[in-house]
């Protein structure tokens, strides 16, 4: 098994930096359904450039490589303990190379391990089989799209569907659910596995292993078979559309397994994934750890550069940026951002509730985001800047734009009430760039000027002081009141309503 090591190492770059041809070929669908100069055809575009750009450097497709998750299939006298142990050494090396963002963090302490190790990561599921070779798949799950999973015990009352009961019909509106609760907040367009039955642990397991089918594979149940093709033409007529942004193409994959439960209990388990939807797989020689083929590699799944230039008709913001700039600004404006900008997540925005910035803010672009950062002789640099979900910063982001004076947010998913209400009041501004591009926006970055927080937040929820060039984003909040998220979620809301009527017997 003398490479096997070398062999794992090349799996999780290969997930991380290159996204599999049937995940493409969803890709390129969903480019077709939409219209061109949409919200939705400029997100689909830049996700485009961004998964030839994160191919063709090999850095990470979305900055949040999530957490590993393997599923191994072993011969019966196969030595797991040197598997588990050569694994953990490439993931270290992963991250080392930065193909993996330091994503494993104390729940404690919050202190990040820096190398992706620590108590329960990564995750390594071992099964034995009666064949002669190892299998191995890798699943690379970030935390947003992993905040969106969500689990139903039936029955129950769901949100514009009315009450789900315990049958297919009742899976059927779980899984319309699912892809409504999202919204923007999951990277739409997205994927979706589903479990019925199971036990709370072992039926979000059963969805996220639905994720690892390919997605023009046929379910062997008719009866899923055909639940699948409903939740897939009915999901899209919700009109959540890329980002949130509204559009044709809201889900670009559902697989549905099934379970065997207790009689007291019914539960539907949604795993939601991103549309940077990174798994992969191999068979390995047991003898000699050596890849002999690879499970998601089959068909052309091309994607094209976009054709559009989004700087056209883009206003260009610099810092310090005025509020006679902001209120010019209106939901649907694109904007380009030149200059200054700091990154601030989680750790940052609860620390500067209680304390000055070691930076001035006053005028100045937050970006929420955790890059993947690598140092050499010369300094830091930027290998992956895609945005966070901005909805976690929702209990601190109005005090903090107060308190600072910002004129700018950068996130993906939208905010709420309180934030909107406070960019009315102080003129500022949310703008929501494209979920997952890390590539793409790691090449607007010219300069990495320094951070603070390092040693006590670690790389993702440091405070990184960056100069930007033509960083696009598009306004979805603005200074008078209008969200185009809260817009979307209304009359997606109206659409799910429409589906509340059985459809399965």
């Amino acid at each position: 098994m003398e490479f096997f090591k070398r062999s794992m190492l090349e799996l999780i770059i290969d997930a991380s930096t290159n996204l599999p041809p049937d995940v493409r070929r969803a890709l390129a669908q969903a480019q077709l359904r939409e219209e061109a100069g949409t919200r939705a055809a400029l997100a689909l575009g830049t996700i485009a450039d961004n998964v030839i750009t994160a191919e063709t450097d090999q850095g990470p497709i979305c900055q949040d490589t999530g957490m590993p998750t393997f599923e191994i299939h072993t011969p019966v006298d196969c030595n797991q303990l040197v598997l588990e142990r050569d694994i953990k050494e490439a993931v270290v090396e992963a991250t080392r190379l930065g193909k993996l963002r330091t994503n494993s963090v104390d729940s404690l302490t919050g202190v990040n391990s820096g190398d992706n190790l620590g108590p329960g990561t990564p995750v390594i599921h071992f099964h034995q089989w009666e064949r002669d070779d190892i299998e191995v798949k890798l699943i690379l799950k970030g935390g947003g799209c992993e905040n969106k999973n969500i689990q139903y015990s039936l029955p129950m009352e769901l949100e514009g569907l009315g009450k789900a009961g315990r049958d297919l019909d009742g899976v059927r509106k779980c899984a319309l659910h699912a892809v409504y609760q999202a919204q923007g907040q999951g990277c739409a367009a997205g994927f979706i596995g589903v479990a019925i039955g199971g036990d709370r642990t072992s039926g979000y397991q059963h969805a996220k292993e639905q994720l690892f089918r390919p997605l023009d594979d046929v379910n062997p149940d008719a009866a899923l078979r055909e639940l699948e093709q409903y939740v897939m033409d009915n999901a899209n007529k919700l009109g959540i559309g890329t980002m949130g942004f509204g559009g044709a193409v809201t889900l670009l994959g559902c697989k549905i397994g099934v379970q065997n439960r207790l009689p007291a209990s019914f539960f539907v388990s949604v795993a939601y994934n991103c549309w940077a939807f990174r798994r992969q797989g191999v068979t390995i020689d047991a003898e000699t750890g050596g890849i002999t083929s690879w499970l998601y590699k089959e068909g052309g799944g091309k994607l094209e550069k976009s054709s559009g230039n989004v700087a056209d008709g883009a206003i260009v913001l610099k810092a310090p940026i005025t509020e006679e700039q902001i209120r010019a600004l209106t939901v649907g404006d694109v904007v380009l951002i030149d200059g200054a900008m700091h990154t601030g997540r989680d750790a940052l925005h609860k620390y500067l509730l209680d304390h000055d910035s070691p930076m001035e803010l006053a005028g100045g672009v937050l970006y929420h985001c955790g890059p993947v950062m690598l140092q050499d002789e010369s300094g830091w640099h930027v290998k992956a800047a895609g945005p966070t979900t901005s909805s976690r910063e929702e209990p601190y982001q109005a005090d903090i734009i107060k308190k600072f004076g910002l004129r700018v947010v950068i996130g993906k998913g939208g905010m709420g009430a309180r934030t909107l209400q406070a960019l009315s009041e102080q003129g500022a501004v949310y703008l929501n760039a494209i979920g997952g591009a890390a590539q793409y926006y790691a090449h607007c970055v010219t300069d990495v000027e320094g951070v603070h927080f390092l040693d006590e937040f670690g790389i993702p929820e440091a405070m990184w002081h960056l100069q930007v060039r033509g960083f696009p984003a598009i306004v979805t909040m603005d200074a008078h009141g209008n969200s185009l998220h809260a817009d979307v979620l209304n009359s997606s809301k109206k659409k799910l309503e429409a589906f509340a009527e059985p459809v399965f017997k």
